[in-house]
């Protein structure tokens, strides 16, 4: 069962997973999910691999609907969250109610239902105002959001379930993940994909603070090979948390210049941004980067894409979802 299954990572997760051969379930509201990204991963995968997709329009909030969506489970990808620092900020209390007692809920019903193991979307924001770098899994600080405080329960949690009744889950502390159908629009976009929409549609990129702020970003297909990992992972490795990431910084001056760069091999007449310098965002760390050796060393973490490497892989989509402005 994957959570948030339309959703930018647990539509990622949905395409691999069909085109494995197995059989999935999937549970989303449309809350910050599209349909738009089920509809591209049908296209992507053959008539018989959707097949064995099935779709629950559901909230995790709602224990009924997870007990539905888990049942006959043996692995949950657990997505489905409420995200953005800013939004959790703004709106704590349903922050809580989507991040905390959601993920409450489908712990409760994965134990009850016996499922083998649950791999739940655990967050960088959980380090904190820890300085330290990299970022190593047992070393953290206070947090600095209402979200990083969600995120932080959520392992609390998971960790209770796993010492009190053997319940094996396993924690993917993302670190800026970015890739196809991530979206681009909205509030609280991500900064790779509202960078890269900017820059296509020739619009004013906005940088909070003086852009030397520097975070790891993770192209999605590590992400993926993450989750599939943890959920067949050993009793050895269960009821821990790790680190999702590459193990490198880039500062989000750098950050604008690749996006700008990897667009103009595709569209060499396209503009430099314009770039706006902003105050520092509330909540935000300053520099963020992870140690990914327990990962490597438990899971047999391997990622594949650097900074660069998922840029040139994520720009044709990205143009792609504007190509009519050229």
């Amino acid at each position: 069962m994957v959570s948030g299954v339309a959703g930018f990572i647990g539509s990622n997760l949905l395409e691999n997973l069909l085109m494995f051969g197995q059989h999935v379930v999937g549970l989303d509201n449309f809350a910050t999910g599209h349909q738009r990204n089920l509809d591209e991963v049908q296209a992507v995968v053959s008539e018989e691999q959707w097949n064995n997709f099935e779709f629950i329009n559901g909230d995790i909030r709602n224990m009924t609907d997870c007990q539905r969506a888990i049942e006959g489970a043996d692995y949950i990808l657990h997505q489905a969250a409420l995200g953005s620092v800013p939004r959790s900020l703004k709106d704590p209390i349903t922050s809580n109610d989507v991040n905390i007692s959601g993920m409450l809920n489908v712990l409760v019903a994965a134990k009850d239902a016996g499922v083998k193991s649950m791999v739940y979307a655990a967050s960088s924001s959980t380090y904190g105002d820890h300085p330290g770098l990299p970022k190593v899994e047992n070393v953290i600080g206070s947090p600095l959001s209402p979200y990083a405080v969600t995120k932080f329960v959520n392992e609390l949690y998971a960790s209770v379930f796993y010492r009190a009744y053997g319940f094996k889950a396993i924690g993917l502390r993302y670190f800026n993940v970015f890739g196809p159908r991530q979206d681009p629009d909205g509030a609280y976009a991500a900064v790779i994909p509202k960078w890269a929409n900017a820059t296509i549609q020739n619009e004013t990129i906005v940088i909070n603070g003086d852009g030397e702020t520097s975070r790891d970003f993770c192209y999605i297909d590590n992400v993926v090979q993450m989750n599939i990992l943890a959920a067949v992972a050993s009793d050895e490795a269960s009821g821990e948390v790790y680190n999702v990431a590459f193990n490198a910084r880039t500062s989000l001056n750098e950050l604008k210049d690749l996006i700008y760069n990897y667009l103009q091999d595709l569209v060499p007449h396209i503009a430099a941004p314009k770039v706006q310098y902003g105050e520092f965002r509330a909540g935000d760390v300053r520099h963020s980067q992870a140690d990914i050796s327990k990962a490597k060393n438990m899971l047999g973490y391997d990622p594949v894409h650097d900074i660069k490497s998922g840029l040139k892989k994520a720009m044709p989509w990205y143009l792609s979802h504007r190509k009519n402005n050229y």
